[in-house]
């Protein structure tokens, strides 16, 4: 398992660690469902600080929920918000959730498709969703790789992306890492916020 010091990087055989650990937070999600707490009022409050330098046409990058993720869909009433759509070529784009129904993007998840794609300039910041991330900010996502291939472009890479999670699923080791993840800006859970290196600060 990876050390405390240092973030692994991936080779085949981690494949199967990252594989085995997306099995054990499922089922450690599945036992322990999300449920109303104090974190909706710290990710209002954090997004605040960032919407502060932001220009009031600015727009959120948010999620729309899977089974188990943290719904924050409320930040709809307060900011101009933005859902992802995944293609079936593993792309993934930003779109403005107006006022046009959502349907099922290439990977099933409602997702607006008739409104306009955003610039990575429309973004302030991204809140993301993950099954852990560890405090480095490598995250553990679903395997799919749609985050990774939008931060790697350098526009994308700009806009601050911060991943909400509860604090059980924040690993104090480090988790697998490709060669292509990129850290993200830190975490937001019910116990405060944090940054790589940085202790967590409510």
């Amino acid at each position: 398992m990876a050390s405390e010091q240092t973030p692994l990087i991936c080779n085949d055989s981690s494949v199967m660690i990252k594989k085995e650990l997306r099995k054990q937070y499922r089922d450690q999600r599945h036992k322990q469902p999300y449920r109303i707490n104090a974190l909706d009022r710290l990710v209002l409050d954090q997004v605040g600080h960032w919407a502060l330098s932001a220009s009031s046409e600015a727009w959120l990058g948010l999620y729309w929920p899977l089974a188990g993720e943290i719904d924050l869909r409320f930040l709809r009433n307060h900011y101009n918000i933005a859902l992802p759509f995944s293609g079936q070529d593993g792309s993934m784009v930003f779109r403005e959730w107006g006022q046009s129904a959502l349907k099922p993007d290439g990977c099933g998840i409602p997702a607006p498709c008739g409104d306009r794609d955003l610039s990575a300039s429309d973004l302030f910041l991204m809140l993301v969703p993950a099954l852990a991330v560890d405090r480095y900010g490598i995250r553990l996502g679903y395997g799919g790789g749609f985050y990774d291939r939008l931060r790697a472009q350098p526009d994308w890479r700009a806009v601050p992306a911060i991943v909400v999670i509860e604090a059980a699923f924040l690993r104090d080791t480090a988790l697998p890492r490709d060669a292509w993840d990129v850290a993200f800006d830190g975490w937001i859970t019910e116990q405060g916020a944090g940054r790589p290196g940085i202790p967590a600060a409510s």
